[in-house]
């Protein structure tokens, strides 16, 4: 099974420090999904040139699709599962998490799962941001699992490279992403056989003895 984990920040100044803080949240993402059993591949916003006029991959005519969005569209919909990596502005999920997500349509997202990861130099975490990417994600129809990852303190918890930092519980760290990794796995492999049996797009059949109820 393949998820994308999507890095929410484009921000390349201090504070916070360091620069780019969710970059070790993505990799301990990473690393922590490939210890569950899943391929994870970290997609940044800022490998992407996303016109500054906003125009999503589905608005294109076929032919003139900017090839880096086209391939991004690709990957999308190639993954069973996908995981949100955000810290928190105003309350809300990152700007640049949302313009990135925005410029795909829901199809490509549909009936596949979620994972939510918030994040701060301070002490909550990013919770709050939570709550509104629940329902972003919602919408895209890639519906988040239960279990969430809140990382305070990001800075000290995690190493450049994603490791847990010394001085912290790696074990319960470790266990703590692994609770939300193993309901993504769990959820990617239930839809995943899913799609194989039938199209969930496909009309609704009711069975025979349905069929003429009131």
């Amino acid at each position: 099974m393949r998820t994308l984990v999507f890095l929410g920040s484009v921000r390349e100044s201090s504070p916070p420090q360091p620069k780019r803080l969710g970059a070790r949240v993505a990799q301990a993402c990473a690393q922590n999904l490939a210890a569950a059993g899943i391929e994870p591949e970290i997609i940044d916003p800022l490998d992407y040139d996303l016109a500054q006029r906003f125009k999503p991959h589905f608005s294109y005519a076929p032919s003139r699709v900017p090839g880096d969005l086209d391939d991004l569209a690709q990957r999308i919909r190639a993954a069973d599962s996908y995981v949100a990596v955000s810290p928190e502005y105003n309350h809300s999920m990152s700007p640049a998490l949302a313009d990135l997500l925005n410029h795909f349509g829901s199809s490509l997202f549909s009936f596949k799962p979620s994972a939510i990861v918030t994040y701060s130099a301070g002490q909550w975490g990013g919770t709050r941001a939570a709550v509104n990417m629940r329902t972003f994600l919602s919408e895209l129809g890639c519906l988040p699992v239960s279990a969430m990852i809140h990382v305070p303190h990001a800075q000290d918890v995690l190493e450049s490279n994603g490791n847990f930092a010394q001085g912290v519980d790696a074990e319960r760290w470790s266990g703590y992403f692994g609770r939300t990794f193993q309901q993504l796995a769990w959820w990617s492999a239930a839809a995943k056989a899913q799609h194989q049996l039938a199209s969930p797009t496909a009309p609704f059949n009711r069975a025979p003895s349905q069929r003429n109820a009131p």
